[in-house]
């Protein structure tokens, strides 16, 4: 009996925790910018790229310090080799050969060895490139953040645009709503014709079937706006974020104050021609010699049979010395090294001011992109608040009887378009200035 209750205890759990669902998150933009830099899975790689870069560096540091390293071997011979001496050599009065060996079947070593680098040029390099390959890796984190936040952005006011659209749509469905209901009435008294409600019946038709596609727009936006911050698509989100031609003009950039060091992308090329500039340097000092101190001290003892685990004499020895690496001739192949890091240096310069250019042109195209869209977007709006006018006077005008159903159908349809030309062109200014921001780095 007991068990049986813990089971319906555990299935009742089960069921509450299906049904419950997360609670909406509010986000305005720059909070969903600030979750995506925290969860969006490319920002994390690069950060994890930055970290590999760190631990590299370190790496490169303990080529500079002492390297010390033990090592033990055992040899056994079961044939030693042998030698033949002439034992005149050694103070017999005629020639008289004798065979030596010099081995013994058994052979113990242990030692410990350090070595200690001296000057290398190579690790010299690598240890003055380290603080470079850090700032490429930092200004990498930063770029992916830059499009991680653009992205997001565009994806934010996508989502924010939409609602705003169906909201007056929605409204405009409820004014036609309460129209039709009016004009089937009037149909029923004998005062309308069917023709009037069959017009206003594919009207409100037609605004629901526009409704549902920008609920599905909506729902697909706001799958991809939680993609881009890098959140389930199980969350429900709620945007709180306003969006309006005068929030769009606000705060607009001064355009003479511009440096192209803002500029993410010119900062990383002026970083990477550093680096190969670094390359560049390696490869030359390569000919330069290099010093190393060594020691080591061990001890051994060989024996014709194997007795290591008695208490035998030992023998101790200790070694020190200096070894120098002079570089005479290597085939040319430096020359050539230096030669291809001399052009990739010089691909940088070129690079570094194609970038320029670049900039230039995007900050152009950019600003005279965003003048043309603020422009049309007080335009769209100025012509929306005219058709909402228009459609409202022939609302009056058709509950008077003096209006037709075809002007309100026309009326209806003009305010749709400019409903929609306002919408396409508030979301064309937004995406314009955050396009503008980034062009002169201030995203």
């Amino acid at each position: 009996m007991a068990f049986v209750v813990w089971l319906l205890i555990m299935a009742t759990v089960a069921v509450a925790q299906q049904q419950i669902t997360p609670e909406p998150i509010r986000l305005t933009a720059k909070e969903a910018v600030d979750y995506a830099l925290a969860n969006k899975n490319t920002v994390k790689t690069a950060k994890l790229d930055e970290l590999i870069q760190l631990a590299k560096n370190k790496e490169v540091s303990g080529m500079a310090l002492p390297n010390i390293a033990g090592t033990g071997s055992y040899q056994y011979n079961p044939i030693t080799q042998k030698q033949m001496f002439n034992m005149r050599n050694f103070g017999l009065p005629k020639d008289s050969f004798t065979v030596v060996s010099f081995q013994l079947p058994h052979n113990l070593l242990g030692e410990v060895k350090l070595t200690q680098v001296l000057f290398d040029p190579s690790v010299l390099v690598a240890l003055q490139a380290r603080k470079t390959l850090e700032d490429l890796v930092a200004q990498n984190v930063t770029k992916t953040e830059i499009d991680v936040k653009e992205n997001v952005y565009k994806a934010y006011y996508n989502v924010l645009s939409a609602n705003k659209a169906l909201t007056i749509l929605s409204e405009n469905i409820s004014s036609l709503e309460k129209i039709l209901g009016e004009t089937k009435e009037i149909y029923k008294n004998g005062l309308a014709e069917k023709l009037d409600v069959d017009r206003l019946i594919v009207q409100f038709t037609n605004l629901q079937t526009e409704q549902t596609k920008l609920r599905n727009l909506i729902e697909l936006g706001t799958a991809s706006l939680k993609y881009q911050m890098g959140m389930p698509l199980k969350q429900s989100i709620t945007l709180t974020d306003t969006l309006s031609t005068e929030r769009i003009v606000a705060d607009v950039l001064d355009m003479d104050k511009f440096d192209y060091s803002q500029r993410i992308e010119y900062q990383l090329l002026q970083t990477q021609k550093k680096a190969n500039e670094y390359d560049l340097k390696r490869y030359k000092m390569k000919g330069l010699p290099s010093l190393q101190l060594f020691g080591s001290t061990g001890a051994l003892r060989g024996s014709d049979k194997f007795d290591y685990f008695q208490n035998q004499m030992w023998y101790g020895y200790v070694n020190t010395g200096l070894n120098l690496s002079v570089p005479i001739f290597t085939g040319l192949q430096r020359k050539r090294q230096v030669d291809q890091a001399w052009l990739t240096v010089k691909k940088s310069e070129i690079a570094i001011e194609d970038a320029k250019l670049g900039i230039d042109l995007e900050r152009e195209q950019s600003s005279s992109t965003f003048r043309n869209n603020v422009l049309t977007l007080e335009a769209q709006e100025k012509n929306m608040e005219l058709a909402q006018d228009v459609y409202h006077t022939t609302q009056i005008k058709y509950r008077e009887g003096v209006g037709s159903s075809l002007e309100m159908t026309t009326a209806e349809n003009d305010l749709l378009t400019a409903q929609n030309n306002y919408f396409t062109a508030l979301f064309n200014a937004i995406v314009a200035k955050i396009d503008l921001l980034k062009s002169y780095g201030k995203l």
